[in-house]
Order: structure tokens, then sequence, then C-alpha cells
């Protein structure tokens, strides 16, 4: 397929959302690998553009590096849909569900896939919540998570009443629902996906308590493992896994799932991504390049995605 195939490609960065600035990151790289293939691409910030221009300006199609609320929600991909231009990854339902932490895990749970045990905290009934009680009714220790917000922002660990009850006050300020979720000891998994299919699976290691914000994008003691490390019935697994997580959110295209392995063998899956980082930290990147696909036929092949829409 030659470059001229796609037509004029607006790579949309930036944005409302708190994770403006990895965004930025993202769509920036993105748009360097596409115009080093000879794509008519442009970059595109919809907090400094209206869409309408996307129409005046004779664009054809549209990839999405917006990160967060905005980019990754389903919102941006409605609005494109009303203006009949074709864009990279998941649709609406997709990315409604995937952003959303407390019905993704519910669909995951409805499906029996492996997920660990949580509770809802809504900000209306923060002052109604016995932490005490809810902290021993999921072990004892618990990460707390907004439930529509990405890279780890808003989220905390708490194994007392009193950091619980700090957490879900950090936490609502970020979103109105949270997620309480049963702390998992054990190493961290992600599997990025292409085409619907899962690629090398990469194990993550950081000192940090958490992968959190500062883990993924600043921190250079966090440690990337691909191959993993897995044998190759549990890489065959989880690669299976990620791609049936991914599919019961109506997942499409491209993503990432996040996986945990507790210390007594046991998987649960964390998150689901539509709009995965594309900076030179992000994970999907990586997964490729482990398979022998370069950044700039990664980005390709997303791209390419819009043509069968």
């Amino acid at each position: 397929m030659t470059p001229e195939a796609f037509g004029k490609v607006a790579v949309m960065l930036g944005g409302y959302s708190a994770e403006r600035e990895v965004s930025l990151k993202s769509g920036m790289a993105v748009l360097k690998a596409l115009v080093a293939k000879g794509i008519d691409a442009h970059a595109f910030d919809p907090a400094a553009h209206d869409l309408h221009e996307l129409i005046e300006e004779r664009y054809e199609r549209v990839f999405i590096a917006l990160h967060g609320r905005g980019g990754e929600d389903g919102s941006m991909q409605g609005a494109l849909e009303v203006l009949e231009m074709p864009y990279t990854g998941s649709g609406v339902l997709g990315c409604a569900l995937a952003m959303d932490k407390v019905r993704c895990k519910q669909i995951w749970h409805a499906l029996q896939l492996p997920t660990a045990p949580w509770r809802v905290v809504r900000a209306s009934e923060l002052d109604k919540v016995d932490s005490e009680t809810l902290l021993e009714e999921l072990g004892g220790r618990v990460i707390v998570k907004p439930a529509r917000e990405g890279s780890s922002i808003g989220m905390s660990i708490a194994d007392t009443a009193e950091r619980l009850t700090s957490a879900l006050k950090h936490a609502v300020q970020f979103d109105e629902q949270v997620l309480v979720e049963k702390w998992i000891e054990g190493k961290e998994y992600t599997i990025a996906l292409l085409d619907n299919k899962a690629l090398p699976v990469i194990r993550l290691e950081t000192p940090h308590e958490f992968y959190d914000f500062e883990a993924k994008y600043q921190a250079n003691d966090t440690l990337y493992h691909c191959p993993s490390g897995l044998d190759n019935d549990d890489e065959a697994y989880l690669k299976n896994l990620a791609e049936d997580a991914f599919k019961a959110v109506d997942g499409k295209g491209w993503g990432r799932i996040d996986v945990m392995r507790s210390n007594d063998g046991h998987w649960y899956l964390l998150e689901a991504n539509t709009v995965p980082g594309m900076t030179e930290k992000s994970l999907v990147p990586m997964a490729a390049k482990a398979s022998g696909i370069d950044f700039g036929e990664l980005v390709l092949r997303i791209l390419a995605q819009t043509l069968e829409q």
C-alpha cells in the first residue's frame, strides 16, 4: 500500500485530560514516524482546534494518540463517527468500557475471566464508608483507583483504615466513582495487542510500591523484561487471556491488557487500555519490537486499520 492511499492524516494529540503531557509525547512520536513513512500527517490538538477543521482542512482519517478522558473514553470516537471520519483503535463502546475500570471488571467477572475482588465507593457515599470493615473484606491491603483515569493518576495503596479513608478522599478528586481492589502480591505483566492478536508478554519490575505514574514515565529504575521469563504454556495462556479480555470489552485494532500473577500462581486481570502510550518508554512499541516490528511499521499497521472502516 502506498502513502497516498491514506490521504491527509490528523494525528490527534494533547487534549484536555490529566494525561495531556504524555499524549503530546505519544502523538509527536507517532507523527514523526508517519512522516518518515511518507504519510501526509499533521498534528491536531483538540484543545487548540475545533473538530470541524478536520473537514475544512480536508483530512481523510485520524490517528488517535489522546490518552484519558476526551480521547480514550469514547467521546472523541463518537464525535469522529458523526463526522464520518475514520479513526484508529476501538470504537465508542470499547473505549467507554475499557476506560471505566468498574464496568470493565463487571464484564470480566460476568464472563468468568479472573480479576481481583473489589468494591465500589461513590463520592456521595464517602462519609458512610466504614474503612476498617471495607479493608477487612478485601484482605487488609488494597489499591484505590479513580474509575475513569489512566496512567495511575489518583491511585494509592492503603493497609490501614486511616490510609484507606485518605486514599478515598484523594481518589474522588478525580472521579465520582472509585474502585477499591484487593492488593495482589506478585509480578505484573502487560500484553500488547495488534490487529487483535497478542504480542510477546512483558514483565514489569519497579522498586516503587506499584507501577505508578513516576515508574511509567519518569523513573530510570523501572525494568522491562521481554521475553517475560514465563514458560511457553504460561505465555500462551496469558496471550489468550489478554485476547479474550480485550474482546470482552469490545476492544478493536490495538491496545494493551495489564495483568498480575499472585505469589501463589493465580492470574488477575487489572485493566484494559484502548489508546496505550506511544512514547520512547511505552510498552506497545517494546512488544512490537520483540516481534520484529519497528516503530514505523507499528504506527503504519495501526493506521492501516482505518482503511477497513
